[in-house]
C-alpha cells in the first residue's frame, strides 16, 4: 500500500494536533508536515514532497484560498483540500475558483476527511452537499474585485484617506467604490456591507 503524504496547514495547534491525530490512524495516510501559518504553505509542500495538502481557511500571513491559488500556480499536482469552521457560500466559491479540489466543514468525521483525501488523489471533487445547495441559492458575488479590495481594508476600521493610500487611489474613488458596494449589497453603510460581505464569505 503506497502511502499518502499529507500536509497540514491549521493555526489553531489543538484543532491541527486532534486532526493529525485521527488521520493519522489511517492506514493508508502519513502526516508529514504541519504549520500554522498560510504563508509557510508551498514551502512545507515542496520541502515534505506532499500528495495532498489539507488547508485551513482562516489563517494568519495568508488565507488558505490564497494559499490554494499559490500551491496550484507552483505545484499544479498537489491535491488540495479545504476545510472551515464557517460553512459560507462565498468560500466555497472562492476556494473552487482558486483551484481547490475539496471543499469541507471542520465538524465532518474524520473518516469522511480521509475518504475526500483519497478521492481528490483519485482526480474527484469533493464538496459539502449542503454547502454546494447554499452557494448555489446565494448566487455569485457582486463586488467587483477592487470593491472587496477597498471592504476589506475599510473592515478594519481604516479612514478614506489610509484605504486611497494603501490601494493607490484618489479618496473620490474609494469613496465611489464604498458607495456602489454599500448600494449593491443594499447595505444601510460601510460597516453594515463589511459585516453582510463576511457572512456570504465574499471577503
Amino acid at each position: 500500500m503506497s502511502m499518502i503524504r499529507l500536509l497540514l496547514a491549521e493555526d489553531q495547534s489543538m484543532v491541527r494536533e486532534a486532526l493529525a491525530a485521527l488521520l493519522g490512524l489511517e492506514p493508508d495516510i502519513e502526516v508529514v508536515a504541519q504549520v500554522a501559518r498560510g504563508d509557510e504553505v508551498l514551502a512545507a509542500a515542496r520541502e515534505h514532497g506532499v500528495d495532498v495538502a489539507l488547508l485551513d481557511i482562516e489563517m494568519p500571513g495568508m488565507t488558505g484560498i490564497e494559499a490554494t491559488a499559490q500551491l496550484r500556480d507552483a505545484l499544479p499536482d498537489i491535491k488540495v483540500v479545504v476545510v472551515t469552521t464557517f460553512g459560507r457560500p462565498g468560500y466555497l466559491r472562492r476556494a473552487m475558483e482558486s483551484g481547490a479540489d475539496a471543499f469541507l466543514v471542520k465538524d465532518a468525521p474524520a473518516a469522511q476527511l480521509a475518504a475526500a483525501v483519497r478521492k481528490v488523489l483519485a482526480g474527484e471533487r469533493v464538496i459539502d452537499p449542503t454547502l454546494a445547495a447554499a452557494a448555489l441559492a446565494d448566487g455569485a458575488s457582486p463586488l467587483t474585485e477592487r470593491e472587496r479590495e477597498v471592504l476589506r481594508i475599510a473592515a478594519d476600521g481604516s479612514t478614506n484617506a489610509e484605504i486611497a493610500a494603501a490601494l493607490h487611489l484618489s479618496q473620490g474613488t474609494v469613496r465611489n467604490y464604498l458607495s456602489m458596494a454599500i448600494q449593491k449589497m443594499a447595505a444601510r453603510n460601510r460597516a453594515e456591507a463589511v459585516r453582510m460581505a463576511r457572512e456570504k464569505g465574499w471577503l
